[in-house]
């Protein structure tokens, strides 16, 4: 871990990373990607120092209420938020101020912060978004090992449905020729039905791979899928989209389950409600006069 100065937290589109690497150990992990530019380790977190403070100034400079995102690129949730408490603390500055809130994450470590969510929703809107990427759990220990499994996870969406707060799934990514099987799909989208998500982000059944994550991904494959790495090289090569040869069947599979149970899943729409701020009642804020 190591510390290091910004000036500014959130994105021209409101969006926060707090933390700049993570300790997950996802294999197929995008934001091992050289086209980031982290100049250090992926598992030596950069802190951003002074984070809520700078959020706090960049919130009080805003003139109106906006959902703020956070969780896109790393995780609000990974270890070291158990001792550094930065993600609550920018989470107590966005409920004081009265903006909204989406946040995305694989970790249980959020349900330590169900009180703030609570207070954001009863004031905004606060959106959880949770990845799943396999229903079986021993491959799910396997291709994300220091997080929590999918049946936590699938905890963790109950209880966000048990308290009024909306969660969208993020189906991402589907690994070819390791868990692209209907069986899989299936097992996750009842996962979904049962916690009524809002909604469920899928671009494709597969994974992107580009320099930096490319080639940790192949290392785990030698790992713990020997001569996996070569079945990807065969049918892939360097292509930047690799998706599964069962994409389309996985589609109308995954088609028909979300409009049977009215989950939204088309990705502009789930966007769109993403971004939409909501306010759901009348509070003193900044905005005030």
């Amino acid at each position: 871990m190591h510390y290091a100065d910004y000036k500014t937290i959130l994105s021209p589109k409101n969006g926060m990373n707090i933390y700049r690497g993570c300790t997950h150990g996802c294999i197929y992990c995008d934001s091992r990607s050289v086209c980031y530019q982290m100049k250090h380790d992926f598992e030596d977190i950069e802190v951003k120092r002074n984070a809520p403070q700078i959020l706090e100034g960049q919130l009080k400079r805003k003139r109106r209420p906006v959902m703020i995102s956070t969780g896109a690129m790393c995780d609000p949730y990974i270890h070291l938020e158990e001792e550094l408490q930065m993600t609550r603390q920018c989470l107590e500055i966005i409920e004081k101020y009265g903006f909204g809130l989406t946040i995305q994450t694989k970790s249980a470590r959020i349900l330590r912060d169900m009180d703030l969510l609570i207070a954001i929703n009863s004031k905004a809107k606060c959106v959880v978004q949770m990845t799943l990427t396999t229903f079986n759990e021993d491959l799910c220990k396997i291709i994300e090992p220091n997080v929590a499994t999918t049946a936590q996870r699938f905890e963790v969406l109950k209880a966000m449905r048990e308290e009024g707060i909306p969660t969208v799934v993020w189906l991402s990514p589907i690994l070819p020729f390791i868990n692209d099987t209907e069986e899989n799909l299936r097992g996750i989208l009842d996962y979904c039905v049962q916690a009524k998500v809002k909604g469920i982000i899928c671009f494709d059944f597969g994974v992107t791979l580009r320099d930096g994550n490319r080639e940790y991904f192949y290392r785990q494959l030698d790992k713990y899928f020997p001569g996996m790495k070569q079945c990807y090289i065969n049918t892939f090569g360097n292509s930047y989209i690799c998706n599964s040869p069962n994409n389309h069947r996985l589609w109308k599979v995954f088609d028909d389950v979300c409009q049977a149970h009215g989950i939204m899943h088309r990705a502009d729409e789930v966007f769109a409600y993403l971004r939409q701020f909501e306010e759901k009642e009348r509070q003193v804020s900044l905005f005030d006069d």
